[in-house]
């Protein structure tokens, strides 16, 4: 009997050591107010869209990166996906996991409604970059119409308020191009009036940029500036003004903030290469926001983070041996 007594001792003490640790991990804390007296984390969600150009890539990366560094408030769970319905379904798993705040950077038409559920369950929604017409949905995202005028303004300073100067709009981006080349043309307009500008249609990649600038250099005898949207597409062009041998362009102006581009700033001393940031670092601040929401604190609706410039004076502030774009 005396060994049945110590073997029944034994396994109570092991099923209570596992009720125990099971009890530590499952659960999460409420909506606000702090983590609870149990020490529980907070579930964070974020959705991103799967690789269609590496700046998107970096978001993903960047919003995971500052997910592992708030490792000891939260724990998350981090989806890409190609389309809407993909990340709607995403989108449901997080809610069925338990989810008390999501991070969406969503890039399709169609996120409306699942957003809308997501709050509808009380869960806090932080949208990154694109706008979501859904009302109660916190935004964080950059100023594309002050990418502009910077880059308007970088322009004249480097070349005066006189000269040709061509602009690489990307009319299938939508709002982004209209707001960077609007923020460019309504810029030069009030500081540089007698600048030509030259409109011509490109995509946010480099093989676009080589391509379609190439063409432009054959029509074009003289350009003294390339106001570009895009770092990608500012490679492509930069490879293009190589091969054509020419010299006459003194500026060539881009937009994201591509660790490749970053390190041409040096390399061409002859063109001044220039970055309005866009960053895909800025995910950062909407996990943040996440959290914040979660402890209770008051956080404006709308977080837009203003521009800064980048080029070789101060490139290197910006180097991340660890990033995807």
């Amino acid at each position: 009997m005396k060994k049945l007594d110590k073997l029944f001792v034994f396994l109570v003490l092991a099923m209570v050591l596992v009720l125990a640790a099971c009890s530590g991990s499952d659960d999460t804390s409420g909506g606000g107010g702090g983590e609870s007296d149990s020490g529980d984390k907070y579930k964070v969600g974020i959705l991103a869209p799967a690789v269609t150009h590496g700046w998107v890539a970096a978001v993903a990366y960047h919003a995971e990166s500052r997910a592992k560094e708030l490792s000891d408030k939260i724990e998350y769970q981090i989806y890409t996906s190609t389309n809407a319905a993909e990340m709607t379904s995403q989108l449901d798993d997080l809610i069925t996991w338990g989810a008390e705040a999501i991070v969406a950077f969503p890039q399709w038409e169609g996120m409306e409604v699942p957003i809308q559920h997501a709050l509808d369950e009380g869960i806090e929604v932080v949208n990154f970059d694109i706008a979501i017409d859904v009302d109660g949905v916190y935004r964080v995202a950059g100023d594309n119409y002050d990418m502009g005028v910077q880059g308007a303004k970088y322009v004249v300073d480097k070349i005066g308020t006189e000269g040709e100067v061509v602009i690489l709009e990307v009319p299938s981006s939508g709002s982004v191009s209209e707001l960077r080349t609007s923020g460019f043309v309504d810029t030069m307009a009030e500081i540089a009036p007698d600048m030509t500008l030259h409109t011509y249609a490109t995509q946010f990649t480099r093989e676009d940029g080589l391509t379609d600038f190439a063409d432009i250099l054959t029509s074009m005898d003289h350009i003294d500036a390339v106001y570009s949207l895009d770092d990608e597409t500012s490679i492509g062009a930069l490879q293009a003004i190589s091969e054509a041998g020419r010299t006459d362009i003194q500026v060539v102006t881009g937009g994201g903030g591509m660790q490749e581009y970053f390190k041409m700033m040096p390399e061409n001393e002859d063109i001044w290469i220039q970055s309005a940031l866009y960053s895909p670092a800025m995910v950062k601040d909407a996990v943040d926001i996440a959290v914040d929401l979660l402890e209770g604190e008051e956080v404006d609706a709308e977080t837009i983070i203003p521009t800064t410039v980048v080029d070789r004076d101060n490139h290197e502030e910006f180097l991340d041996e660890g990033s995807p774009y």
